[in-house]
């Protein structure tokens, strides 16, 4: 999970691309923004929750802080992740301040739609 977040930080597609399992990767276009679109997301910081490790199965309760267009955001997400090979992989995830309806879950999962659609 950490891996991933720093692959975030540092723009590093390749790297987020090659840790997602592919039964559910979406097709990947560069993290980087084009000219004239939103400014680019300042990530602040990662707060591991919760990780909980079962045989070749482990989930990860994150916060991700980041600030994106000079607004301050949080990404609350539980991550599945899948041990194949001796490499762990990235399944999915889920977004519990979504699912309790709150207005930060409903922002958090746009926001993590449009990182996924970017990606």
């Amino acid at each position: 999970m950490r891996a991933r977040y720093s692959a975030y930080v540092a723009g590093d597609d390749a790297f987020i691309a090659a840790s997602w399992h592919a039964t559910t990767r979406v097709p990947m276009t560069s993290l980087n923004h084009e000219p004239g679109a939103q400014a680019p997301t300042q990530w602040l910081g990662l707060d591991i929750r919760r990780h909980e490790a079962a045989g070749d199965t482990a989930t990860v309760e994150f916060v991700a802080r980041f600030k994106t267009g000079g607004r301050a955001e949080r990404l609350h997400e539980i991550s599945r992740f899948v041990r194949e090979g001796g490499a762990w992989w990235y399944v999915d995830g889920s977004f519990p301040d979504a699912q309790a309806g709150s207005t930060t879950g409903s922002k958090t999962a746009t926001m993590t739609k449009a990182r996924t659609q970017k990606q």
